[in-house]
């Protein structure tokens, strides 16, 4: 038995119930537009394989039709003790920068647009967003918010301004998902949307997330409760924005390094269910399955998560990134994601018969009951 393992999952919310929550991020963003702009990047000397994001560059994508068709019918194949099918929480973005209109302004203003509007660029995703409306009709497949953009647009605006040639040779392939953290002059990730080094950014990102969460709304149809922010930095300074906009429910890390500015960062504890300062409430993920990832038994590796989570009665709160379920740079990668995720699910409900599916939004709800 990990005895580590075990003793991490002690501390937070418990629960008799077997609630199984599927979190899965990145859903609207753009990442890597094709595979021949993955060869273009490279052969332009675009480093895209010495970070963690190696395999995001190499298999994610803007969700197609086959992707969402493929990744619905193995969630509905599979009910849970009520009878209902497994469901994800696509945790997404709304909007991608505006790439046309930004390059018209000289780089000197930031311009977005809505990611249905993406979609509609992009090969085999033009019918895609029908696909989201019936996957949320159906409850298969219930968004909730991880930004406006997995963008950091004032490093980002600031790099290509400076005219940072990485930056300028992604940005004509509407690319920025490249590792810039160690890159002189740029110092942070372009993905973590609300990081910073200059605290005054926090007035922008304040904004960030009106303007997103306004967007979210006008998309779906309904307010988020529920935020993740993208690559994890968020100041505590805007929490209660995000409450103000109707926000419930907060991921973060167990341990979370919250950024300070210039490079500093002030470690912060977080347990499932916590409440902070400005009423929201703490969900911590404690399964994890990543197929994409080779090497590893992922079936085995979250069964044996859900498990400690069961014994320590918590909820199995899942992440799952969406470059799992993406076939549109690797069909292969798509069918051997699917695959393992109905293995995964047929046999959590052989072992736990009494399981529920459920969204990330209904456990805060059952929490806030409780």
């Amino acid at each position: 038995m990990n005895i580590r393992r075990n003793i991490a999952a002690i501390p937070g919310w418990n629960t008799g119930r077997k609630l199984i929550i599927f979190e899965s991020d990145d859903w609207g963003s753009i990442r890597m537009p094709s595979v021949e702009t993955y060869k273009s990047l490279q052969a332009a000397g675009i480093d895209l394989t010495s970070d963690e994001g190696v395999l995001f560059n190499r298999y994610d994508s803007l969700a197609t039709t086959a992707d969402l068709s493929g990744l619905f019918e193995v969630l509905a194949s599979v009910k849970d003790s009520m009878n209902r099918p497994a469901v994800f929480t696509p945790v997404a973005v709304v909007a991608n920068p505006d790439f046309r209109k930004i390059k018209e302004s000289a780089y000197t203003a930031y311009y977005f647009e809505p990611f249905t509007d993406t979609l509609l660029k992009n090969s085999g995703c033009e019918g895609s967003f029908d696909l989201w409306q019936e996957g949320i009709r159906r409850r298969l497949f219930v968004p909730q918010f991880h930004g406006r953009e997995h963008l950091n647009v004032k490093v980002w605006m600031k790099a290509l301004n400076n005219g940072n040639r990485m930056s300028r040779i992604g940005f004509d392939h509407c690319f920025w998902g490249m590792s810039t953290a160690h890159e002189p002059n740029i110092g942070l990730e372009f993905q973590a949307a609300f990081d910073f080094s200059d605290p005054a950014d926090i007035v922008y990102q304040a904004e960030i997330l009106d303007t997103g969460l306004l967007l979210f709304k006008n998309i779906f149809g309904y307010k988020a409760s529920y935020f993740a922010p993208p690559n994890g930095p968020l100041s505590s300074r805007l929490e209660s924005k995000l409450a103000d906009n109707g926000i419930k429910y907060l991921f973060m890390p167990r341990i979370q390094l919250e950024p300070l500015g210039q490079g500093k960062v002030k470690k912060r504890l977080h347990w499932l269910g916590k409440r902070n300062l400005s009423g929201l409430r703490i969900i911590t993920r404690n399964c994890f399955f990543e197929p994409v990832i080779q090497g590893t038994d992922w079936v085995d590796k979250c069964l044996s998560d859900i498990s400690i989570a069961f014994r320590w009665h918590k909820p199995a709160i899942i992440s799952t990134h969406r470059v799992n379920y993406i076939g549109a740079l690797d069909p292969d990668n798509r069918e051997n994601g699917l695959s393992k995720l109905y293995e995964l699910l047929r046999r959590i409900m052989k072992n736990w018969p009494d399981a529920e599916f459920i969204t990330t939004d209904e456990l805060g709800r059952i929490i806030d009951e409780d």
